[in-house]
């Protein structure tokens, strides 16, 4: 075993009248660090957490990549050609996961007392909505088809709670588009995502009622919604899908494929502001490990200043004495980083089982405190440590003013 390794360990063991050595010091210090630690640690795992939730909501209802008209994008109502030759191009894409058409209609709702704006979106018997299920909180999805009418419709809680409706009434929607158009759904199916961006506006039903409506063909649609195997990508697989539309021009309408980030600008810039709220976190995280451990270290080396002159004595050299009081504030700071871990993953791991702390969804998006691991903690973990080390070897260096005889005459 290293020397000064052994002679670290000896003063991080040895006991004074039962009592380890600088022990009020030692364990501002190690807790110092286990706290700091265990903020860094929940902090980024609500921030990572807040950023997922968010991003999947957003991705749940519209995919990683929308193909629209710029048309569309305005009106809402103008459609783009998109066969099955078209999609299957798409989805041959290098990135691309899933493709699946939908359609959207502008209407009004008419409950009993109270009307409402909505966006009626239509989608068929390929789309993804294993989202909108884990969202829904009464009643059931109907199983949709790409060529019949299901007369069946799916709102969120906010606006079914505006029109007093429940599972199984009828209300009647308007358009307005060529004179008023009207139909008569029954509510299936009410979701919440705590989005309000999403709740406000959208309700679903099936492709084929809002195809009629608009008096669109077989392969018409408002646009195509793009899933990707991974969104870090994202930006990469738009790119190619456009290079697609360029070598299909087989609609009136100019299409053009916008990422979710490009029809989310707002919610993804206040997104954008959580990752430098990280930095800010490490940075307070490494200030208080690394004022604690200092401090625990300059008041380890005053007391042991006897200790230090009889190395000197017998020919230690600054160097290797400083190795061993490194080699001690190591002991401390992986203690302390340990503990902080330990405590950390308990608590997150009890607020994702039990969702201990919530939140109010009309500010937040959602009902309780996000909790989500990554794996940037391992490689941060270890940032802390080794910036902490470093900063130990100014205070180290204490030891070379340090006099044999006069340390050694003081004890």
């Amino acid at each position: 075993m290293n020397f000064e390794k052994f002679l670290a360990k000896r003063l991080y063991s040895t006991r004074r009248g039962g009592r380890r050595i600088s022990r009020p010091a030692v364990a501002i210090a190690q807790w110092g660090v286990a706290i700091g630690t265990l903020v860094m640690f929940v902090s980024i795992c609500i921030i990572v957490g807040f950023k997922q939730q968010i991003r999947e909501k957003i991705i749940g209802f519209g995919g990683h990549i929308q193909v629209m008209s710029y048309e569309a994008m305005s009106d809402g109502e103008t459609s783009i050609k998109a066969d099955s030759l078209f999609l299957n191009e798409l989805l041959a894409v290098d990135g691309v996961e899933h493709v699946q058409p939908f359609a959207y209609k502008p209407g009004i709702l008419v409950g009993r007392d109270e009307y409402e704006g909505i966006v009626l979106k239509g989608v068929g018997a390929d789309y993804d909505l294993s989202f909108v299920k884990e969202n829904i909180i009464e009643g059931e999805l109907p199983a949709w088809s790409n060529d019949k009418a299901s007369n069946v419709i799916v709102l969120s809680r906010t606006t079914a709670g505006k029109l007093s409706l429940n599972i199984g009434d009828k209300v009647n929607i308007y358009f307005l588009q060529d004179g008023i158009k009207a139909r008569r759904l029954s509510v299936g199916a009410i979701y919440e995502t705590h989005l309000q961006e999403l709740d406000n506006t959208m309700a679903l039903t099936d492709i084929y009622t809002v195809r009629r409506l608009n008096g669109w063909g077989k392969d018409e649609f408002s646009g195509v919604e793009i899933a990707v195997t991974d969104y870090n990508y994202v930006d990469f697989v738009a790119s190619g899908v456009n290079d697609v539309i360029e070598r299909n021009n087989n609609t009136g309408a100019t299409m053009y494929a916008s990422t979710i980030d490009e029809l989310y600008p707002s919610l993804f810039a206040w997104l954008s502001i959580l990752d430098q709220t990280v930095w800010l976190i490490l940075v307070l995280v490494l200030f208080i490990a690394g004022f604690t451990t200092i401090s625990g270290l300059l008041i380890l080396i005053l007391e042991k200043s006897n200790f230090i002159g009889v190395m000197k004595a017998i020919g230690a050299h600054d160097v290797s004495i400083a190795k061993v009081f490194l080699y001690y504030s190591c002991i401390i700071i992986g203690k302390g980083i340990l503990w902080g871990n330990v405590v950390a993953v308990v608590l997150c791991l009890l607020q994702q089982q039990f969702h201990i702390v919530g939140l109010d969804p009309s500010m937040y998006y959602m009902d309780c405190v996000p909790v989500e691991f990554t794996w940037l903690l391992v490689p941060m973990n270890i940032g802390i440590f080794v910036l902490s080390v470093l900063m130990l070897l100014l205070p180290s260096m204490f030891i070379s003013r340090i006099e044999p005889t006069k340390s050694i005459k003081f004890e």
